[in-house]
């Protein structure tokens, strides 16, 4: 019984130290740049300057289904499978749009590359692009995401945006910030493109 106690300390004690490592790595990963623009009780609108993305399109229509697959497709391209074998570093967060006609997810590029300096895809599905200066909603939520809290979430930001006026328009998106081993401090986010215009 006395083993049994020691070895399980020592497990408990070994999953505690990796969960803070987990923290401090994340924390010192680069994200997506963004300024808050105002704050709402529940939600805040943010503006997103361009940045440049690597995305892939898929058929799936659910979360369970896209974000295990689109992970290792795009991972594989940062990590070497490019035409120049180049390491490319990870961002945060990983963004997936989700509805039943097309859906994709993305990696953030870090802020130093460009869709000129970034090396080829080997993978054909990837697609290389920069997006345009936006606005968006974004509500905050912890925990791990699933298909459920998902459509909570984006339920309940649209709900708040129409309390407060605010048009939004297409799909939402899905922003996660954490690996999946990662159980303690978890950051997901839901966003909507709005129509704003500075107070």
């Amino acid at each position: 019984m006395k083993t049994f106690l020691i070895i399980l300390t020592i497990i408990i004690t070994g999953i505690v130290v990796f969960q803070f490592v987990m923290l401090i790595t994340i924390n010192k990963t680069e994200k997506q740049k963004y300024t808050v623009v105002r704050r709402y009780k529940g939600f805040e609108i943010r503006f997103y300057p361009s940045a440049t993305l690597a995305t892939i399109h898929s058929d799936a229509k659910t979360y369970k289904d896209l974000s295990n697959p689109g992970f290792r497709i795009l991972a594989g391209y940062i990590f070497g499978g490019n035409e120049t074998g180049a390491k490319i570093s990870m961002t945060s967060p990983v963004q997936m749009e989700l509805n039943d006609s097309s859906s994709t997810m993305s990696f953030v590029m870090p802020a130093a590359y460009q869709t000129e300096n970034l090396p080829k895809p080997k993978d054909p599905g990837i697609v290389l692009k920069k997006t345009n200066d936006e606005y968006v909603a974004a509500i905050k939520f912890g925990g791990f995401a699933s298909d459920r809290i998902l459509k909570f979430h984006s339920e309940k930001l649209q709900r708040l945006l129409k309390e407060k006026e605010i048009t939004s328009q297409g799909h939402y998106r899905y922003l996660g910030y954490n690996p999946p081993f990662q159980f303690i401090g978890r950051r997901n986010e839901i966003i909507l493109s709005v129509d704003w215009k500075e107070k």
